[in-house]
């Protein structure tokens, strides 16, 4: 549901967001509205009257909610340091590249 909604870059009723999955599963519309529901009961998106529907946007981008489960999955580890240790030895040296000049005092302007 949110990789539709993030697709769409726009807020989608239930049934946008039915149509936009159809070739992908064959979900009934009730089901489409009862996620999208619970979404938002979660907090995981936003919604307000469009007509007599809800319209449905994600509060975080994608990027916001790949690093928000991140950080989850490393709160549950044990051993923080190994798991990030880890994790960077088997990233493509680009990537750890990528990851040096974020964590690099120019990057966070200090």
């Amino acid at each position: 549901m949110l990789e539709a909604l993030w697709s769409a870059g726009a807020a989608q009723t239930p049934g946008e967001v039915h149509e936009a999955l159809a070739t992908d599963r064959r979900l009934a519309y009730t089901t489409v509205m009862t996620i999208l529901a619970r979404l938002w009961a979660k907090g995981e998106l936003d919604r307000r009257r469009r007509g007599r529907a809800f319209e449905y946007v994600p509060v975080a981008d994608r990027e916001e909610r790949v690093a928000q489960r991140m950080r989850e999955v490393l709160e549950a580890a044990e051993d923080r340091s190994r798991v990030l240790s880890r994790f960077v030895a088997e990233l493509p040296p680009a990537q750890r590249a990528s990851l040096r000049r974020a964590l690099s005092p120019e990057a966070d302007g200090r």
